[in-house]
């Protein structure tokens, strides 16, 4: 037997698409008796919901910077033109964070593995300082990673922001492992190419079944239309955008008295997976974050894809062309081109009205299901990471 446990800390960015399934994470490990530490904000802490009474939560206050609102601490606080301050705000957590590294070795409770976000690349200069090796944790498809592999500042500045590139290498770099958020039963071609690709080890965590992806006020009145055009009845959770205090203007005139009966907008938060879990739901129209279509296969929903970003786009092309289980929204080019209400109406049909394919889309929708909701898998992803975790540590320390 070990004479302790592993000390691991879990430390997230600062959005909730990577927030969740982290913490899904810490819980899991923590269950397996592993000590836990999981490094957040105050706010973003309390917001979260505690899966297991052992991870141990380390709270970091946010510094106050210049065009970060008063209790912003995650993406979702704040417009996307304000964004660039959340990243300077967080920054400024390097310090405290290398404080808190210091003191639990000091207290005889040495971090022995820091798994950390791509974003959060002077968490992993830190760490390298101290000798904790890092795991890079990589919340999204296998096949989104293999898509984008290791960016390059110089050649794929169209692709990425020139600051994520860099703090993605910087923290890749100064990696020993790499997690992916899937498993070879969900992607059977991606996975296994990814150790090559990288040119490390990478190890699926599974899908850690439980991002927010903002709508323009043109998009949400092209989807609202759409929703109208294609008669099906529908249940749309709409977030408000920042600063609106009020629904006014927020959807077309008129269009939840056209679509009374038939349609529902709600504005606040509503219990997604309770509502997905209802058998009157034929259909998800999601973003294809990660997330969100974790979240919608786990009840072998078909997807309405409408992609706005980033690997969502890959999700979005993977799902439809290789596994047919969802219909994406026509847009005028790709990845970020316009859409409008007839293409959402078409797909909305597609997934729900004709016969033919929805009966086809449910089908591969049911299967993907099946894996989603393999408890076993996913608890072998975990076992085998945590063996990959002592593997490592037992050959660096000799014991």
């Amino acid at each position: 037997m070990d004479a302790s446990p592993l000390h691991v800390v879990v430390f997230p960015w600062l959005a909730f698409g990577h927030l969740l399934p982290a913490l899904e994470l810490a819980g899991r490990l923590a269950s397996r008796g592993l000590r836990v530490s999981f490094v957040s904000t105050p706010r973003n802490i309390a917001r979260l919901r505690r899966p297991c009474p052992s991870v141990e939560f380390v709270e970091l206050p946010l510094p106050r910077v210049d065009g970060l609102p008063d209790g912003a601490e995650a993406t979702t606080d704040v417009p996307d033109h304000m964004s660039s301050a959340l990243w300077k705000a967080s920054d400024g957590l390097t310090a405290p964070f290398s404080a808190f590294l210091d003191a639990a070795a000091a207290a005889g409770n040495k971090v022995d593995w820091l798994i950390l976000d791509g974003m959060l690349s002077w968490a992993a200069a830190s760490a390298a300082d101290r000798k904790v090796p890092c795991v890079l944790m990589m919340p999204y498809t296998a096949t989104a990673c293999a898509h984008f592999g290791v960016p390059d500042e110089a050649r794929d500045a169209d692709r990425f922001p020139s600051a994520i590139a860099r703090r993605f290498v910087s923290a890749f770099r100064s990696s020993e492992l790499l997690a992916v958020r899937s498993c070879v039963e969900f992607e059977p071609e991606s996975v296994p190419l990814l150790s090559n690709i990288f040119g490390k080890p990478v190890v699926p965590i599974g899908l850690l079944p439980p991002p927010q992806a903002p709508l323009t006020a043109e998009q949400r009145r092209e989807l609202a239309l759409g929703l109208e055009l294609s008669g099906a009845p529908f249940l749309w959770a709409l977030r408000k955008p920042h600063g609106g205090d009020d629904d006014g203007g927020l959807l077309p005139p008129g269009f939840e008295e056209r679509t009374r009966g038939r349609g529902m907008v709600k504005t606040e938060w509503v219990p997604q997976l309770k509502i997905l879990a209802h058998a009157a739901v034929g259909a998800f129209l999601t973003h294809c974050g990660h997330s969100s279509v974790i979240e919608g296969l786990r009840f072998g929903h078909p997807l309405v894809m409408l992609p706005l970003f980033l690997d969502q786009f890959t999700n979005a092309s993977y799902l439809e062309g290789a596994r047919g289980v969802g219909v994406q929204v026509a847009r005028d080019g790709e990845h970020g081109g316009a859409f409008d209400r007839d293409g959402v109406a078409a797909a909305v049909r597609a997934a729900v009205v004709d016969e033919e394919s929805k009966k086809a889309l449910a089908a591969n929708a049911g299967k993907m299901g099946e894996v989603v909701a393999d408890t076993e898998c996913h608890e072998r992803c975990i076992d085998a990471f945590i063996q990959q975790l002592r593997s490592y540590t037992t050959t660096r320390t000799g014991y």
